[in-house]
């Protein structure tokens, strides 16, 4: 799994949930079906599965009121908000430089990964911007 997507699991975790029941149902459902209809079905599954992520990405998720609760619980002081770092942190996943890198590479980061400062600020800007485009509220940290 990539690291941007881990972010997803962890912050949208019902939305995730929501999408593989979904996936496995249909499925299931097109086990069921004989060989001729097979073919009809998975196409009609692949739209049910847009569909649904659709609609996943779509609701509006309150992601600081779900990173501020986890902050709550978290033994160390974070500040999620600004730092890539603290966020990897307080969702439970690799915040070490190679794991910023392969994340800046991931989302295409355009410059020199060497300049980690520089990087780790582009880092948590894009990464609230790709949270956004997912269907979580972000934008008062914008602001």
């Amino acid at each position: 799994m990539n690291i941007l997507n881990n972010i997803f699991s962890k912050v949208f975790p019902n939305a995730q949930a929501t999408v593989d029941n979904a996936v496995d149902a249909v499925k299931d459902k097109v086990e069921n079906i004989t060989a001729s209809v097979k073919n009809t079905v998975s196409s009609g599954s692949e739209k049910v599965q847009d569909k649904v992520e659709q609609s996943a990405s779509a609701t509006n998720v309150n992601v600081s009121s779900i990173l501020d609760n986890l902050a709550k619980k978290h033994p160390e002081t974070l500040n999620w908000k600004t730092s890539i770092v603290d966020l990897l942190k307080l969702l439970g996943i690799d915040s070490s430089l190679d794991a910023r890198k392969n994340l800046a590479k991931e989302l295409n980061y355009p410059g020199n990964t060497d300049d980690t400062a520089a990087m780790n600020t582009w880092l948590i800007k894009e990464v609230m911007k790709k949270i956004a485009e997912k269907g979580g509220n972000v934008t008062h940290l914008f602001s």
